[in-house]
């Protein structure tokens, strides 16, 4: 066994341990043809913009070096489980990093004051320049935390009081409610999904996205009756019962779609349309899907165009209220922490 008379020794004949053992360029292609690319580390600054896509590091960040670069993947990927959230901040951020940009100042030297200027020439109502405010805090918190920049030049921006005294949703009527669905058409099976989308959002007053979520297992029969479990933001889970009417609906729909009792319970319980076929595809329909099939359907039955889908919600929590139901059941029906 050798030992080393001195550390200068042992550091020399560990360097030239490490480069006998350490594979060539040659030895990593099969092809003698193919360009010999450099080794890097795993976790060195190359090997990091390697895997980063310049496309979606903005300049400044990528000027800032590997810290900045790290905290852009962390926060986005990492940080922010809502994909919606997650979208918003990310068109915010980049909107402000372009702006800045032209202006020659680097990341460590964006001022409170300029984040002032920016947002005093920010075009939009207060709900959007909340938003970019609150992303671009959330962002400079993530760069001071991975020691990118020492203060966050945000957290001192005060935005704009918005604050929403009384709700603008329209509540949709009983007879509003009946006229829509009996203006659909239940010949195809597209009709017999939007009739039973649209009954569940009455009936459960669940939200567009969640109810774009429900697979198979979510409607299940537990020994006495139907119900459904809806996974809503937030990682919250609900389940509602069924009613005779809704259940009908539903389980006819099924057997339109060629579904009943044989599709996977992971498969999506409302699937898409393809085009104006009147056929259904095998992808999940998305809430984005249901607000437009919803907004469709209201045209076609001659109801006013302010109505939505939030519509439902309104109605269904406001006659439960009104035929004396307790606002604890009212509360969980609608899925609210509070009842305020």
């Amino acid at each position: 066994m050798w030992i080393a008379d001195n550390f200068d020794e042992f550091d020399e004949e560990l360097e030239n341990r490490i480069l006998r053992r350490r594979p060539t360029n040659e030895s990593l292609s099969d092809d003698s043809n193919s360009p010999n690319l450099p080794m890097t580390r795993p976790g060195s600054a190359q090997s990091f913009a390697r895997r980063s896509r310049p496309e979606d590091l903005p300049a400044l960040i990528a000027e800032a070096g590997i810290a900045a670069g790290f905290a852009w993947d962390e926060f986005f990927n990492a940080s922010i489980r809502n994909p919606h959230t997650r979208t918003a901040y990310r068109r915010a951020i980049k909107r402000f990093l372009r702006w800045a940009e032209p202006q020659g100042i680097p990341l460590s030297s964006i001022t409170p004051g300029m984040i002032g200027t920016y947002f005093n020439q920010l075009q939009g109502g207060p709900a959007k320049r909340k938003l970019h405010l609150a992303a671009l805090r959330a962002f400079f918190d993530a760069l001071v935390i991975r020691h990118v920049i020492a203060l966050n030049p945000a957290g001192s921006v005060r935005g704009e009081r918005y604050q929403v005294i009384e709700g603008k949703t329209s509540e949709i009527t009983i007879e509003q409610a009946r006229t829509l669905m009996q203006s659909i058409h239940t010949v195809t099976t597209v009709g017999m999904r939007d009739l039973a989308i649209i009954a569940v959002l009455i009936y459960t007053a669940a939200h567009a996205g969640a109810v774009a979520r429900l697979c198979h297992k979510h409607f299940a029969y537990d020994g006495s009756q139907w119900t459904l479990r809806f996974e809503e933001k937030g990682g919250k889970s609900r389940e509602i019962p069924v009613r005779h009417d809704l259940q009908k609906l539903l389980l006819d729909y099924r057997k339109a779609a060629d579904v009943d009792g044989h599709a996977p319970g992971d498969s999506p319980l409302f699937r898409s349309a393809f085009r104006t076929t009147g056929r259904l595809t095998a992808n999940p329909i998305t809430g984005l899907d249901i607000c437009r099939m919803v907004k469709r359907r209201l045209e076609d039955a001659c109801l006013p165009s302010r109505l939505s889908r939030h519509s439902f919600r309104v109605a269904t929590v406001t006659d439960l209220l009104t035929q004396g139901v307790p606002l604890e059941d009212v509360q969980y029906l609608a899925g609210h922490e509070t009842a305020i």
